[in-house]
């Protein structure tokens, strides 16, 4: 066959899924063919398009209705690259791991595929020398993972700091701005679309962590797993809460923190990394500064903050949902991998040198705000003072205001006392939170909330 020849043979493209991302990847694919021809060197042909309906009118793809079929596990088997976006686990893995065997080059957005059993996936991808890409898992249409994976590395990535999932941002952003009900800003983001109807996967901050596990092994170079996550969801944060962060000049945001903790973890003896390092990765509402580029995220809008040892701070930004903008992502992948295909070679693939360790969520280093509903007697912030110095905590500021006597203790005053503290382990933290409930001068702890960007 000639040159010639070759380039007009197109290179064949299955696609799994046609949901929102789905339709919105074959329309793009369908319109914008002539351009990605010439952007890959080689046409781009759909020849499949996996459904469990095939006979619903799919004609906003633009794609030949008789290429919808219900046999997934036979239309991988005959195409160079396979689009997986279907979601979930299975079937998802045995059609990637089909696909693999069968040559094809992969491009996914399955973000809870990856953070379950990416090295399952990356092994199959190097056996098979085919390439794994997944732009689209993480933050939408805004480009993180590649610049992660190839445009730092050669740099060390210290910290990463991110709003990773919209509809929470979404719902957080109306409770300060509005002053909505947790409920009502729910209710709001699923009449927009931006929330399922069932919202636990978000809310309860399952979706970022499995982001946060994709971010950290790429920045860290070590597998970390959802499970290895330590995550809390947004549904405890309240109005008070809110206020409360107002009051500090800050806003409540769910993040998504991947750290380097020198000196903290166990070291192997294998000097390919940082001895005694260790990696925190976390999901959890927090208090950050309003002067902090990540309290300006409104709406469901995604921005990933990233500190590295040589570039400093950069600033991922953009929409981190929705189905043009990952398919946007989608497409800039199929781009990559299909050039692979077309002049040879492949693209970068799992990088697990470092092995650093996992570190429990008490070797995390963080602030917290803690509100105290206490008696109003001589001796009770000295009480207060003694319980966080005896776990080694020290004291940022301290604000006291006078609260409406309780009919129930008649005679007795009632103080709001706020407390925010310097950096300490989230263990003493949360020992010193502990202590502080069993003080007989302490009502309650009304609130406690992690500080965080500072």
């Amino acid at each position: 066959m000639s040159e010639t020849d070759k380039q007009a043979q197109p290179l064949r493209v299955a696609l799994l899924g046609c949901g929102v991302v789905g339709t919105s990847v074959a329309r793009l694919l369908t319109e914008h063919a002539g351009d990605l021809a010439a952007r890959v060197g080689r046409p781009l042909q759909i020849v499949g398009v996996a459904v469990r309906r095939p006979d619903k009118n799919r004609s906003e793809t633009g794609v030949d209705p008789a290429l919808f079929t219900v046999d997934a596990e036979e239309l991988v088997t005959r195409a160079d690259v396979v689009i997986e976006v279907i979601g979930g686990i299975e079937p998802a893995r045995s059609l990637i791991l089909r696909a693999m065997k069968h040559g094809a080059s992969v491009v996914t957005a399955n973000k809870a595929l990856l953070a379950e059993d990416g090295p399952r996936l990356y092994e199959a991808a190097q056996d098979c020398d085919v390439d794994l890409y997944y732009e689209g898992a993480v933050a939408g249409a805004i480009p993180l993972l590649r610049p992660l994976r190839e445009s730092l590395a050669g740099d060390d990535v210290r910290r990463i700091l991110g709003i990773v999932n919209g509809t929470t941002n979404y719902v957080l952003d109306k409770m300060d701005t509005t002053g909505a009900s947790f409920g009502d800003a729910v209710d709001q983001a699923q009449a927009l679309g931006y929330a399922e109807a069932d919202p636990t996967a978000d809310v309860e901050g399952f979706d970022a962590a499995a982001k946060a596990a994709i971010l950290a092994s790429l920045a860290f170079h070590t597998r970390v797993s959802a499970r290895d996550v330590y995550r809390e969801g947004i549904t405890e944060v309240s109005a008070a809460d809110i206020s409360a962060a107002r009051e500090m000049d800050c806003v409540v945001k769910l993040l998504a923190i991947c750290e380097l903790i020198p000196g903290n973890g166990s070291t192997d003896g294998n000097d390919t990394g940082h001895p005694g390092d260790g990696i925190s990765v976390r999901v959890h509402p927090a208090m950050i500064p309003r002067s902090h580029p990540l309290a300006g995220v409104r709406e469901a809008f995604n921005a990933v903050f990233v500190e590295a040892e040589s570039a400093g701070q950069l600033m991922f930004y953009g929409r981190g949902a929705g189905g043009d903008p990952t398919a946007s992502a989608v497409l800039g992948d199929v781009v990559a991998v299909a050039r692979h295909r077309v002049v040879g070679g492949r693209g970068p693939g799992e990088s697990t040198y470092a092995e650093l360790p996992i570190l429990p969520m008490g070797l995390a280093m963080t602030r917290y705000h803690i509100r105290l509903d206490v008696a109003d007697r001589p001796g009770v912030l000295a009480q207060v003072a003694l319980a966080f110095a005896e776990h080694n905590v020290s004291i940022e500021t301290v604000r006291q205001q006078l609260l409406s006597p309780d009919p129930q203790t008649p005679g007795e005053g009632r103080a709001s006392l706020v407390v925010v503290t310097h950096t300490a382990s989230d263990a003493a933290l949360s020992a010193t939170v502990e202590a502080l409930a069993h003080l007989s001068t302490v009502r309650a702890v009304t609130s406690v909330m992690r500080v965080e960007g500072e």
